[in-house]
């Protein structure tokens, strides 16, 4: 299965405004607070006050659909075009908050009402707002207005959704109900109960994010999202249609054991990884995949989680050492564009395709003073290390212990 559209929106702006950002080691976190009750935190936003997600998937959809030459003159999607059939497109929109700030923004509203009034009124409905904020909600907003009626999946994986989404979307292409599908993942977490609960938890930063670093304070919140337009490559070439690079494996697994903490052992992750590297092209663990050697030995850039917490960073690290000896790149880009939650798996595939397709890496901005043995990008230095980039791992972990990884390759790998 290859990619064919690619559409990015973060705190940065578009696609080709992040990756620049990116490779500048710039970063979009900044000291705020749009919620007085609150202290400020550095926080990662589009705009000035928190974003809309459905304005923040649309855009990214968009973006995607017009980049894989599939959005007409007309306004539609142009099914029938190079084919002469009509498109059966499906559709996968992930994301670990959905309406949820939506949510708030109204029991926030409420709560004024019933203060003024000393009492609900009679009239007070919340049933819209609470279908709103259901999980499916997000990926029906995108079905209607982009009116697409192939198949459709909302999945929800904490942080490693992004991941989950994708695999969805290949299970669709499998399972041959569609031509193409749209991958969308996307989160608009910086609400009150957002920044409140991970300050409950201990796991918010203080003042800025610094992946794997020795003085890494807890992860930072952003807003943003991924969406892909998958499909066979050869439904790829028969339509002519550019390629950014081909998945060549992909492993999900759960830990369970914690509510929030990943397993000390690294089972989990580990079993991930070799699902993704040693599993067959449709990831059947059962099935050895004849070029698992070759793929391992084409890895030169892990695309890390890298959350800047005290234990995610160190049980990362550790598993990276295990996998991949010294002269693999690796960074975390949360630095840069703060951790946008469900979206951030996602978003970790979009650097890795563009770092396949540009040769070149975006660093771990926010790292100054390393705390593990690993080859960490920099911004000084974000050049391939070797003859060319042909393979990357992008690594995705959620609360609940849940396990992402996707090893991502040029189209003729």
């Amino acid at each position: 299965m290859v990619v064919t559209g690619l559409g990015v929106t973060t705190a940065f702006g578009n696609l080709d405004q992040s990756w620049n950002h990116l490779l500048a080691g710039d970063s979009a976190l900044i000291m705020s607070q749009p919620f007085p009750e609150l202290p400020p935190y550095p926080l990662a936003m589009i705009g000035k006050k928190p974003a809309d997600l459905h304005e923040l998937v649309i855009n990214a959809t968009q973006s995607a659909l017009d980049d894989a030459q599939l959005w007409d003159a007309a306004g539609d999607i142009n099914g029938a075009k190079n084919s002469g059939t009509p498109l059966k497109m499906g559709l996968v929109v992930g994301s670990s908050r959905g309406f949820q700030g939506r949510l708030e923004q109204e029991c926030d509203r409420l709560s004024l009402q019933r203060l003024a009034q000393g009492s609900w009124s009679d009239d007070v409905d919340l049933s819209p707002w609470f279908y709103q904020a259901l999980p499916q909600e997000v990926a029906i907003a995108v079905a209607r207005h982009f009116r697409i009626q192939g198949p459709l999946s909302a999945p929800m994986a904490a942080c490693a959704t992004g991941l989950w989404s994708m695999m969805q979307g290949l299970l669709m292409l499998r399972a041959n109900q569609c031509d193409q599908v749209l991958v969308i993942a996307a989160d608009a977490p910086i609400t009150p109960l957002c920044l409140s609960g991970f300050s409950r938890l201990g796991a918010i930063a203080k003042d800025g994010m610094y992946p794997f670093d020795i003085h890494r304070q807890g992860l930072s919140l952003g807003e943003g999202g991924a969406a892909f337009v998958l499909e066979t490559q050869r439904h790829a070439l028969e339509r002519g249609a550019s390629m950014y690079g081909k998945i060549l494996g992909l492993g999900l697994t759960a830990d369970g054991t914690h509510v929030t903490a990943p397993d000390e052992t690294l089972t989990g992750v580990d079993r991930a990884i070799a699902r993704c590297i040693d599993g067959d092209s449709s990831n059947n663990p059962n099935i050895p995949n004849p070029n698992a050697q070759k793929l391992k030995a084409a890895i030169a850039y892990v695309h890390a989680h890298g959350t800047g917490t005290r234990r995610n960073d160190k049980q990362e690290a550790s598993i990276i050492q295990r996998w991949f000896s010294k002269g693999v790149a690796v960074s975390s880009t949360k630095g840069a564009t703060g951790h946008t939650l469900g979206a951030s798996g996602a978003l970790g595939i979009a650097w890795s395709l563009l770092a396949l397709k540009n040769q070149a890496l975006p660093p771990c901005t926010g790292l100054q003073r390393p705390a593990f043995d690993l080859d960490f990008v920099l911004p000084s230095n974000t050049q391939i290390r070797g003859k060319s980039l042909d393979a990357v791992l992008c690594l995705a972990f959620g609360f609940g212990g849940q396990n992402g990884a996707i090893a991502l390759g040029q189209p003729d790998f």
